[in-house]
């Protein structure tokens, strides 16, 4: 693995461009969560696949697909990243967050699931929490099966996050945002049900909302168990793709959003919620899930909102 690039804030966040064989491109990121210092939480987030071949309509990571990482691709990631913050190999922070979110659809990598069962003995750190992003793509049981076993061994007691990438309850809505062939909200919640145990943190339905995109309350409660599913709100990030397709966001993050009435009505259904803002500094860095930043380092023009620190090449 080689790093051509990166953007570094060491107060936020730091995103690396790595090159592998055949001149294969991924990023990687590691960050912080304020106000928690980097020795209460540290996550790192890494991608599953060389670019995406799903398309969804706000995110940059879509198209130059070149294949799936295997899993020293994506454990490389992983140990470059500790190696810049923890020289001595040690992850000294209480809680130490691994998500597959970056670039790539996990459940198109079966290797993603071997990682997950080396991660615990790798780094044997206490407060370890993988965490899986996923549309939910039709013809992946068998990954899903087998998640839910490695989590039922290795990860119970609430050492996994498990989040459905839903940005819509209008399924016309869903299929243009999300272009590809996927489970219903039914399948999604008949999994999350099986996947959610008593003292389990609760599986995530998330929403990178656009504006004047769908999200009822009333749609959500017909299938999802507000005992056992929780709703995420994201501002949704400012890439290339969400100019280009006149995606807005529903959530200002340099607003105060907590009164907002689709947040409100979601809460009245008995929906814990969570208004997962960040930091706008992200933004600029392209630390968010869903920017790629190879796209902006291509381009002839900024994204307003965006990719606006500069990138040092290696």
């Amino acid at each position: 693995m080689k790093i051509i690039s990166k953007v570094v804030n060491d107060a936020v966040a730091s995103v690396y461009v790595a090159e592998f064989s055949e001149g294969r491109r991924v990023e990687f990121v590691e960050s912080v969560q304020p106000p928690l210092s980097r020795d209460k939480k540290w996550v790192v987030i890494v991608s599953t696949l060389f670019g995406c071949p799903v398309g969804c309509k706000m995110c940059d990571a879509g198209g130059g697909y070149a294949g799936q990482c295997s899993a020293d691709e994506m454990l490389a990631q992983i140990d470059y990243l500790i190696g810049t913050r923890f020289p001595n190999g040690k992850v000294e922070t209480e809680k130490f967050k691994v998500q597959f979110a970056r670039m790539g659809e996990p459940a198109f990598n079966g290797d993603v699931l071997a990682v997950l069962e080396q991660l615990p003995g790798r780094y044997g750190v206490d407060g370890l929490i993988p965490s899986v992003s996923t549309i939910g793509p039709s013809g992946r049981e068998a990954f899903f099966e087998k998640l839910l076993a490695i989590k039922q061994e290795l990860y119970g007691g609430g050492y996994f996050q498990m989040q459905f990438s839903l940005h819509s309850t209008d399924e016309a809505k869903r299929d243009w945002l999300i272009p590809v062939r996927k489970w219903s909200f039914e399948r999604i919640a008949e999994y999350g049900e099986a996947f959610w145990e008593p003292g389990d943190r609760k599986v995530t339905l998330n929403f990178a909302l656009g504006k004047d995109v769908p999200l009822e309350a009333g749609v959500l409660k017909r299938y999802f168990d507000p005992r056992k599913f929780v709703v995420k709100i994201t501002p949704l990030n400012p890439t290339y793709n969400a100019a280009a397709n006149d995606l807005v966001s529903h959530i200002d993050p340099d607003a105060d959003c907590r009164d907002d009435a689709v947040l409100q009505d979601l809460r009245q259904a008995g929906y814990d919620v969570i208004l997962s803002i960040g930091e706008v500094e992200e933004n600029k860095i392209g630390s968010n899930c869903g920017q790629y930043l190879a796209r902006y380092m291509e381009a002839d023009r900024a994204v307003e909102g965006g990719y606006s620190y500069p990138v040092e090449q290696m």
